[in-house]
């Protein structure tokens, strides 16, 4: 073997790291996350999880992969971005909630109540990343058609999957189409009901190139802690100060 293939798949490392910090008080945990951008291919492989994993419905994505072509042609190339909600330490979308429904839980990550959220959409105007969305009640398969008897439509194209509840905070939600989170803020929560039973984001297992690393900072063994101390980390917009909890590697 080469030398300078890895030993062992990181995922096998964060998923160590994962149960170290299970195994922890919880209120010493802070969850990060570090994407390298030289790694990522653009592949969206980890915006499709994102969506099955969480149900999304159309117009709602927690995890955008940004594309930029740059360069001149025939000398082009193009660059990806990963976009997540940040997690900020100073998040501008929690102070500007009239109800707070919206808040930093014990290990650094913003969550939403969805059944006190009423969907002003003010925390969608504060957020500098553009991070949060709005749950408009869509179907991807509405257009589908259907007659009864004749035509297997969109009541059983969507049986599978849109009708299904969202588990996301761990909580039974009613069956799409049924209140909450429709008509909700909505946005990435580090996959909080996969941490609960000892699974990374669904983002990190998806990602073909292990460009997204996730895991507990205030562990110093940990393999995310280890690339945040890389000389090529930096934080978007760090100019706002609200001190993202999503790092990159240049």
């Amino acid at each position: 073997m080469s030398p300078s293939l890895p030993s062992e798949d990181p995922l096998v490392r964060m998923h160590r790291d994962l149960a170290r910090a299970l195994a922890k008080d919880p209120d010493k945990v802070k969850w990060v996350m570090v994407i390298d951008l030289a790694r990522c291919i653009g592949c969206h492989a980890c915006a499709v999880a994102c969506v099955s994993e969480n149900k999304l419905p159309p117009g709602v994505v927690y995890r955008p992969v940004m594309e930029e072509e740059i360069g001149v042609y025939p000398n082009v190339r193009r660059r990806f971005l990963p976009r997540p909600c940040m997690q900020c330490e100073n998040p501008p979308c929690v102070a500007v909630c009239p109800v707070t429904a919206t808040w930093k839980n014990k290990q650094g990550v913003t969550v939403i109540d969805y059944d006190r959220c009423i969907g002003c959409r003010y925390c969608l105007t504060a957020c500098p990343y553009g991070a949060r969305c709005s749950d408009f009640g869509g179907f991807y398969t509405k257009p589908t058609a259907e007659l009864d008897g004749l035509i297997l439509g969109r009541k059983a194209a969507a049986k599978g999957y849109e009708d299904a509840a969202a588990p996301e905070y761990g909580k039974t939600w009613p069956p799409r189409g049924h209140g909450s989170p429709i008509g909700n803020a909505r946005k990435c929560h580090f996959c909080q009901h996969r941490l609960a039973v000892g699974q990374l984001p669904s983002c990190v297992t998806s990602c073909i190139g292990r460009a997204t690393i996730f895991g507990d900072a205030n562990d110093p063994a940990s393999y995310v802690r280890e690339c945040m101390g890389s000389p090529r980390v930096f934080r978007l917009k760090e100019e706002q100060g609200t001190k993202p909890n999503v790092y990159y590697l240049a």
